[in-house]
């Protein structure tokens, strides 16, 4: 293809989800040429901003997406919002098609009486603030002494972990210097995870719950009268190698002597209690209450009546994430996902709109690993390109043609090589310290960082 007719796709969304459909295309499509648009002065989404700075091994995702993205046939324009910098037209008027990889952010809603008091969050505005998101603001009140986090996958337990864990067993790790201090002054002694199903249900991975029972000075109690198991929850016993090595370990943690426990903070896995209150006095948190569920067979629930009053000073909900809507793309409200049918975007009648396509959280909502996220991204790019011919050309076809509209627009756009900079600034703030790096924040001084501007 010469450079007037080669295929030309905006990806938006800098996480794995984009950066894997991405590098797809580029195997799929000779010549084509891809802007990978991220609202963000860096790449990567949520490994760099979602995942707890104490698991550099789930980090590690990051060494093969920067593979992908140093190769240099993918360009990166960084600190660029679509909607904002760049609307729809303008991405009709300079690509061909448009893949939407905008991943999940916000906390999925629960709806329940004192869900919005003083004192309750959200698990990924939690998780953004410890991980140093410039989005976010530098501070966060922990104040409490007792905690509930509501919900049972790995959020819920990241989220326990970081608040029960001492700060100084977080310094060997890129943890921001501002959350570490916000962190030694927590008063935190317990933190309660409640579950509404019972131990074979939880969507813990093995290695994630077997590393919350290695954090020192900290102990975690379970209790024998929350374990039940239908018949439901056998078969997914006997189905699933993950599935048994979970409930080994949450047995193997009922049979601990209570002299075992010495721990100077505690982390308590409640099953079979679903919230139905948070309780307040002042506009404050004072407890939450639960209701006792029991298993129906086939490892759903049903609430017993029966209930409990847990005094504690605050609440995090970790049930869930869920998608934002983008301007002009079609959405499903109720899922929380970009309209689509297999990575095509649909509008209201279900028919696809030309040139849209999506991948990733975005089009299937929060649920899977990496694996099926490559999964995605294979399903929407084998159907762009099963499109490509039928495609309406964009009518502006010179690539710096959309740098010279954002320039004109005053962006800052932060290249590959702007990250680079970043990067390797990064982790020389955190040689001194015997740290992987310390992440720069605010937003202004990433980019001026990566476009090597000096600061005052």
């Amino acid at each position: 293809m010469s450079v007037s007719s080669a295929l030309r796709v905006a990806v938006v969304g800098a996480g794995p989800a984009g950066t894997y459909a991405s590098d797809i295309l580029t195997k799929s499509v000779p010549d084509v040429q891809i802007d990978l648009i991220e609202r963000l002065p860096a790449p990567y989404g949520l490994v760099r901003y979602g995942v707890a700075p104490d698991h550099p091994r789930i980090k590690q995702i990051i060494v093969a997406l920067h593979k992908v993205l140093e190769r240099g046939d993918i360009r990166m324009l960084a600190n660029v919002d679509y909607g904002t910098d760049l609307t729809m037209a303008d991405l009709r008027e300079h690509y061909d098609a448009v893949i939407f990889a905008t991943g999940a952010i916000r906390d999925a809603a629960l709806p329940i009486p004192g869900i919005d008091l003083d004192g309750s969050y959200g698990a990924a505005d939690f998780v953004s603030w410890y991980d140093g998101h410039p989005d976010v603001p530098r501070t966060w009140p922990l104040h409490a002494q007792h905690v509930a986090v509501l919900g049972a996958g790995n959020v819920a337990l990241d989220v326990a972990r970081v608040l029960a864990k001492h700060p100084q067993d977080l310094l060997p790790t890129e943890v921001p210097a501002n959350v570490y201090e916000i962190l030694s002054a927590s008063p935190v002694t317990d933190v309660h995870v409640f579950a509404r199903r019972g131990p074979a249900q939880v969507k813990f991975s093995p290695l994630e719950l077997r590393e919350l029972g290695m954090v020192p000075d900290v102990d975690v109690i379970v209790y024998p009268e929350d374990f039940d198991f239908d018949e439901g929850s056998m078969a997914a016993i006997h189905s699933s190698n993950q599935t048994k090595q979970v409930v080994k370990t949450l047995t193997d943690w009922t049979l601990k002597e209570p002299e075992e426990l010495t721990a100077s903070r505690r982390i308590h896995l409640h099953f079979l209690h679903q919230p139905v209150e948070v309780l307040g006095e002042d506009g404050k948190v004072v407890g939450l209450r639960t209701e006792r569920t029991t298993l129906t067979g086939d490892g759903t629930v049903t609430g017993t009546g029966e209930l409990h009053d847990w005094p504690v000073q605050a609440v995090y909900r970790a049930i869930g994430y869920f998608g934002s809507p983008l301007p002009d793309v079609p959405f499903d409200e109720a899922a929380g996902v970009i309209a689509n049918r297999e990575g095509r975007v649909v509008d209201e009648n279900g028919t696809p709109v030309p040139g849209l396509y999506a991948t990733g959280w975005i089009k299937r909502g929060p649920v899977g690993l990496i694996g099926h996220t490559k999964s995605d991204a294979q399903e929407t790019i084998r159907n762009l390109v099963a499109d490509a011919p039928t495609l309406p050309q964009a009518p502006t076809r010179d690539p710096q043609a959309v740098l010279t509209l954002l320039a004109e627009r005053k962006v800052d756009v932060v290249p590959w090589s702007g990250w680079e900079l970043l990067d390797e600034h990064e982790q020389r703030l955190g040689e001194p310290h015997g740290r992987a790096r310390i992440k720069v924040v605010p937003r202004e001084e990433m980019v001026d960082v990566s476009l090597g501007r000096a600061r005052g």
